[in-house]
């Protein structure tokens, strides 16, 4: 080639070998082309995202995005700052920013309920995605971004970083090469409770009113039902309504549940692969606060989970005595268990070092960060893929549903539908794209 191959040059070449395997060189890129960035989304998470890619020599972050001037201020400065420039673009609709040619890739960090809208529109422009879990606030929501990425052929990581940590992959290998046996239960623990990470005391409706003058609430709400403000329910705290997120459930369970599908990926020892994993049916049960409360989600919950090959899955809350946080998968040769920090098995050999696990070997990536900036340069998939988070995240969604209804779901992995129950349906938006959300004011349809 007379020039270097930058990712979008290669993105428009690619379409018309679509169907073949995809591979760009390292060397395909020149010193100078760095992959260039931009964060929607910039707060808390998006923070420390952005802070990761700022520690990367083979990128660049060149705009920010938020509907909070505060976040939107300290993130181009520290940007600036990193850069030494004044470069940084800020914006507050991100349309513009996935309007811009020259951005290779967005990290999308926003609440919940504001996944689904940025990440359609990145991923038909053409734009690889950073995004932070659960992918989805709504199962209808995941199926839809799956489609567009996969439509799109981007390159997607999700920031379940677990997978890039040495415990979690030496866990997996630990479950698929057969140490355990044929993996028969697998035990997935959850925190309970509300965490009030911004320190505001309990939810009081009183104090709702006019939302701070740096907020653009009115977008911030976009396509959730309008609530009146309250920090409560507002930065960091979003999680604890049902209208922007999904309580403890819907927030770990892209963590502890991935990892668990992870090891059930392999087909002699598990039911893989991971990225078509689903529940056969499932039943729930779920101490709900009254759905008009600030905090309505559950803080105490249970979903009893039959897949295939006699495989039994619990996720339940750490509150309940017989489930623990982390992730334990069980067999009838002994356990493994994991967790941040943790790494246990009923075999005390098998987690010492230079023990010999097996020659199966789960994807190995050491930074969660840089194996999605790697993803983007040689066109491989990243280890948390669109479809594998979208269906860790699946049973939660089923879950929710299979409490609220007091029934036990059948579900079609395959089809990604209720077989029996047209009201779980319903609740799921599988009946159709049209939901009772309106960004704006305004209908949507994913």
């Amino acid at each position: 080639m007379s020039k270097p191959l930058s990712r979008r040059r290669f993105t428009q070449a690619a379409g018309a070998v679509a169907a073949a395997p995809i591979f760009v060189p390292k060397s395909a890129f020149g010193a100078n082309d760095k992959i260039t960035l931009a964060g929607i989304g910039i707060g808390w998470q998006g923070g420390t995202n952005m802070n990761q890619f700022l520690g990367k020599s083979d990128c660049r972050v060149v705009a920010v995005c938020d509907l909070d001037k505060k976040h939107l201020e300290s993130a181009k400065n520290a940007v600036n700052k990193k850069y030494n420039s004044n470069d940084c673009k800020t914006y507050h609709d991100y349309h513009e920013v996935i309007a811009r040619k020259d951005i290779d890739a967005v990290f999308v960090c926003t609440p919940d309920h504001w996944h689904a809208l940025p990440v359609i529109a990145a991923a038909n422009a053409g734009k690889d995605i950073f995004c932070e879990k659960p992918i989805s606030h709504s199962m209808i929501e995941g199926i839809r971004m799956v489609q567009a990425v996969q439509k799109n052929h981007c390159i997607w990581q999700t920031g379940s970083w677990q997978r890039s940590t040495w415990n979690f992959h030496q866990a997996v290998e630990l479950v698929i090469n057969g140490h355990c046996g044929k993996i028969t239960r697998v035990e997935v623990g959850l925190p309970s409770g509300h965490a009030d990470f911004a320190k505001t005391g309990a939810p009081d409706p009183a104090k709702s009113g006019n939302p701070p003058a740096e907020l653009d609430y009115e977008t911030w709400i976009g396509p959730a039902q309008m609530m009146p403000y309250n920090i409560a329910t507002s930065h960091k705290n979003w999680r604890w309504n049902y209208n922007t997120g999904g309580g403890q459930l819907m927030d770990w369970i892209g963590h502890h549940n991935d990892i668990a599908h992870w090891g059930l990926s392999d087909p002699e020892f598990g039911i893989g692969p991971d990225d078509q994993l689903g529940p056969l049916e499932l039943s729930a049960t779920a101490e709900l606060p009254p759905h008009g409360d600030l905090w309505n989600t559950a803080g105490k919950f249970r979903i009893e989970c039959k897949y295939p090959k006699d495989v039994q899955l619990v996720i339940a809350s750490d509150n309940h005595g017989d489930i623990r946080r982390g992730t334990k998968w069980i067999g009838p040769d002994g356990w493994v268990f994991v967790d941040r920090g943790k790494f246990e098995a009923s075999n005390p050999q098998w987690i010492k070092k230079g023990f010999d696990r097996g020659p199966k070997k789960a994807y190995k990536s050491d930074n969660h960060w840089q194996n999605f900036l790697d993803g983007i340069k040689t066109r491989k998939p990243c280890v948390t893929t669109a479809m594998i988070s979208h269906r860790s995240v699946s049973p939660g969604h089923l879950g929710h549903v299979a409490a609220v209804l007091g029934q036990t779901l059948k579900w079609d992995a395959a089809k990604q539908v209720v077989t029996n129950s047209d009201a779980a349906n319903k609740l799921l938006n599988l009946h159709g794209d049209q939901t009772p959300w309106m960004p704006y004011r305004k209908p949507y349809t994913l």
